[in-house]
């Protein structure tokens, strides 16, 4: 049997849960549970189909670091409902979904799924750093193009990409970003510094989009020399050059804020989570009957119960 770890989006998950499924059952006190029960089916799917011995669902201790935010005021800024001094802001969430958050978590802990964040950090931060250190195949689960910047093939690091939904998984490995985008991995947060995500309030480099950007790469191999050549004078059209230049205050801090970090004090388990232990599907039934999460649970425990092919 070989090792596998998959590392949950878990944010990007139960989003998409919440707003695919039908708000029609809930648990006896009126929460509502279709975010928790989408996203234990999603965990049956995804563990069936790529078959991890471990899996870790990471989450956003802080959605929005103020170390990011210091260096582009505008990051996430759309989606904010309160900002917060002392810690992380107040995220714009309905509030059906704001109300499973203690569910999901209680939910995962029953089944064994350690929940792993970091403070001041995002999901995407413990994701790139336990991808990055894992010494065994990873798979990332998420809907964020961004984590492509991890995808490496040498070391088998790749993302399930559930952006186009979950009957349509997508395993995205280096020749995909090649094909698609016509950069490696690795040039994929400078490609993404430049063309700007308005998802995530980064502007980007205006004038500058995915075609541009990807051709700058081809030519110069990283923003740091596209940023030298445009200062030289050499290597780019005089209209492309003026907007590199016009956009030296961005690219002086935006790297910062879209490269992931790989260097945070967390650990995966070392122990398997699959075949699930008799414990824990005792524990997941528990948590299904005080929650009425049904046969989600159930499916959930079945996949996680079979051993690893």
């Amino acid at each position: 049997m070989s090792e596998k770890l998959m590392l949950l989006d878990t944010a990007s998950l139960y989003f998409r849960a919440f707003h695919g499924i039908p708000d029609k059952v809930k648990a006896t006190d009126g929460t509502s549970v279709n975010a928790a029960r989408g996203l234990l089916d999603m965990i049956a799917k995804l563990t069936q189909i790529y078959d991890p011995t471990h899996v870790v669902a990471c989450w956003d201790d802080d959605w929005r670091p103020h170390w990011r935010v210091s260096l582009i005021p505008s990051y996430k800024q759309h989606r904010v409902v309160e900002v917060v001094e002392s810690g992380p802001d107040v995220e714009e969430m309905p509030e059906p979904l704001a109300a499973q958050l203690p569910v999901i978590r209680e939910s995962l802990e029953a089944l064994g799924i350690p929940i792993i964040g970091a403070a001041a950090h995002e999901a995407d931060d413990v994701i790139g750093t336990l991808a990055t250190r894992s010494e065994m195949p990873v798979d990332i689960v998420t809907g964020d193009r961004d984590l492509f910047q991890l995808i490496d093939d040498v070391r088998a690091v790749r993302i399930i990409y559930t952006a186009r939904g979950m009957s349509n998984l997508e395993a995205v490995t280096a020749e995909t970003v090649e094909s698609r985008y016509g950069i490696f991995p690795s040039q994929y947060a400078d490609f993404a510094t430049m063309r700007g995500d308005a998802s995530d309030g980064l502007p980007g480099v205006p004038g500058v989009g995915d075609k541009t950007a990807a051709t700058l790469l081809q030519s110069h191999g990283d923003l740091a020399r596209i940023r030298a050549a445009a200062e030289a004078g050499g290597g780019m059209s005089a209209g492309v050059r003026a907007k590199i230049l016009a956009a030296s205050a961005y690219l002086d801090v935006a790297p910062t804020v879209v490269a992931v970090a790989t260097d945070l004090d967390v650990a995966a388990p070392s122990v398997a989570l699959r075949p699930l232990s008799p414990v824990h599907a005792a524990d997941g039934r528990r948590v299904a009957e005080q929650w009425n999460l049904g046969a989600s649970m159930e499916r959930a425990i079945a996949s996680l119960s079979q051993k690893p092919r």
